[in-house]
């Protein structure tokens, strides 16, 4: 499989859905929105009272964070996902993934003449962080495609944006063990780890991936989807300390610091395990009548075994089908925002409210 390349910084791509928008708003009652995975259901109680506590909170936080923030993060990897032999040292919070994986690469001394890898279907921000590193970017699921090439970066995405893929263990093994024959860094998005439905997803952090070391690898983790954090802007990355190190030491310099009273919020959201289950309880039934909704009119669903989409194609153009929803008043996202691969799907939401998922499901059943 032969990647693609860019060296340039992308358009904004949710721009292009402005027109479309425009017609689901039109719609008699309403826009089904389905374009952004955004949380829509209330921040736990337990985190806005945590929030509410730690809101004194005059002098500056420190970047590495506090040390319970910290053993917060280290305590949730051991006890939902079996990663052991972390240090406080081999965790970092910060403000929103997202930032984190855009500023990724600058941070690490990337730059030009370097390449790195990132899924041939994948959040636009793993092309945007290379682009603003002025390093070259490729897009692939292949590793044999760098050649001869040895990227500087390769970054995971399992489980998947948009598709919802969860890579097996086996697979995971090989790709650590590939990126550290070769000296890569290796840096698994892993935010939607606890959105799964039909598997049991592996952090890259795990003993029966990357070993008794987690040299060479990082993970970043966010707090959005699982306990409806977004506004809080609350994540972390963890792994190999000289690489946490590299980035505290860069982070330092910048200023970029999780509030004091986010963080006593992290610890709150990431020791509470039951507003977890009840969240992705709500998910479950929502993913279930939207699915049976969209493969009644003829859909198929591909992958969709986690994360908080479904990735939807009847077999036309992505925009074809972006256009013939947002006539029914329901706002998806095309699969070309995700690369060239995703011309025939759509990545459909599910986190609207009970309401609005009902309504989309009425829209569809009468559409037929």
């Amino acid at each position: 499989m032969t990647g693609r390349v860019s060296t340039r910084l992308p358009d904004f791509p949710w721009d292009k859905l402005t027109t479309y928008a425009a017609t689901a708003r039109a719609h008699a009652d309403g826009i089904v929105d389905l374009s952004v995975g955004t949380p829509v259901d209330p921040t736990p109680a337990v985190v806005q009272e945590a929030l509410r506590a730690a809101a004194d909170s005059p002098g500056y936080p420190i970047t590495i964070g506090l040390p319970e923030t910290r053993q917060a993060a280290i305590d949730w990897l051991s006890r939902r996902f079996g990663v052991v032999d972390l240090g406080l040292d081999a965790v970092l919070p910060v403000i929103g993934s997202k930032e984190l994986i855009g500023s990724m690469a600058v941070h690490l001394g990337i730059g030009p003449g370097d390449l790195i890898g990132y899924p041939e279907l994948a959040y636009p921000t793993y092309e945007v962080g290379a682009a603003l590193a002025g390093a070259r970017a490729m897009a692939t699921d292949s590793l044999t495609a760098f050649g001869p090439e040895t990227p500087r970066l390769l970054w995971l995405n399992s489980p998947s944006n948009p598709t919802g893929r969860v890579l097996p263990p086996s697979h995971l093994r090989k790709v650590v063990e590939w990126c550290r024959e070769r000296g890569t860094i290796l840096v698994s998005d892993e935010c939607y780890l606890e959105c799964a439905w039909d598997v049991e997803p592996v952090s890259v952090l795990h003993p029966d991936v990357c070993g008794d070391s987690h040299d060479g690898i990082l993970s970043v983790h966010s707090l959005s989807k699982r306990s409806n954090l977004a506004g809080y802007r609350c994540a972390f990355v963890a792994g190999d300390p000289t690489l946490v190190g590299e980035l505290l030491a860069v982070r330092k310099n910048l200023g970029l610091q999780m509030p004091g009273p986010q963080q006593r919020a992290m610890i709150a959201a990431l020791e509470d395990d039951d507003h977890v289950a009840a969240q992705h309880a709500a998910y479950a039934a929502r993913r279930a009548k939207l699915r049976t909704a969209l493969e009644a009119v003829g859909f198929t669903i591909d992958h969709s075994e986690a994360s908080l989409y479904l990735w939807a194609s009847r077999g036309d153009d992505c925009w074809t089908t972006v256009g013939a929803l947002a006539d029914l008043g329901i706002l998806v996202a095309p699969g070309d925002f995700y690369g060239p691969a995703g011309a025939r799907h759509v990545r459909v939401a599910f986190t609207a409210t009970d309401e609005r998922i009902d309504a989309a499901v009425s829209r569809l059943s009468t559409a037929g």
